[in-house]
């Protein structure tokens, strides 16, 4: 049995491997770049993830096998952490242990764009190889792990990003 993708799943796997590769290439580009790719990027992802509903069930218990090793998110948060410099850390008033403190709590940005990267590499990892009939088991995990998960990670690093998209500091 053929399946057919939607236009939809088929743009957000394209939107995945594009944010994938701009979180590997980070430091090929000047934080100002990088920020304002982002800045438009991450949106586009999320509305595509939101649409994923209307397009995917859940059939099995589907699995994405995690492709990432601890070592390369390391890398890749260190990565984005040099070039963000000294505003990756910003206060996060969307944590659920906020309403229980008097402190603010502290985020960072190179920390949450490695998280929404791991989830995403793994996905297009998943899918790279997979036989068509499989991806959209992929596509309906990656929905429940952005419902549950990465969605709000999104929506809370826009916030910093979108601060240092407005104010860009003058590059060397």
């Amino acid at each position: 049995m053929q399946t057919k993708l939607t236009n939809n799943s088929l743009a957000f796997i394209a939107l995945c491997n594009e944010y994938c590769s701009a979180v590997e290439n980070a430091l090929q580009t000047t934080r100002n770049e990088f920020v304002n790719r982002l800045v438009k990027l991450l949106p586009r992802l999320y509305i595509s993830a939101i649409d994923l509903k209307a397009d995917v069930e859940m059939e099995d218990e589907a699995y994405i096998a995690p492709a990432l090793d601890e070592e390369t998110y390391e890398n890749i948060r260190r990565n984005l952490e040099t070039l963000i410099g000294a505003a990756d850390t910003y206060l996060e008033v969307f944590e659920q242990d906020m309403k229980y403190s008097d402190t603010p709590i502290a985020a960072s940005i190179s920390e949450s764009l490695a998280d929404i990267f791991q989830v995403l590499f793994n996905f297009v990892e998943t899918v790279r190889d997979a036989p068509a009939d499989a991806i959209p088991s992929a596509l309906a995990t990656v929905k429940e792990d952005f419902d549950n998960y990465w969605s709000q990670i999104i929506c809370n690093v826009m916030r910093p990003l979108n601060a240092l998209s407005q104010n860009p500091e003058e590059e060397d």
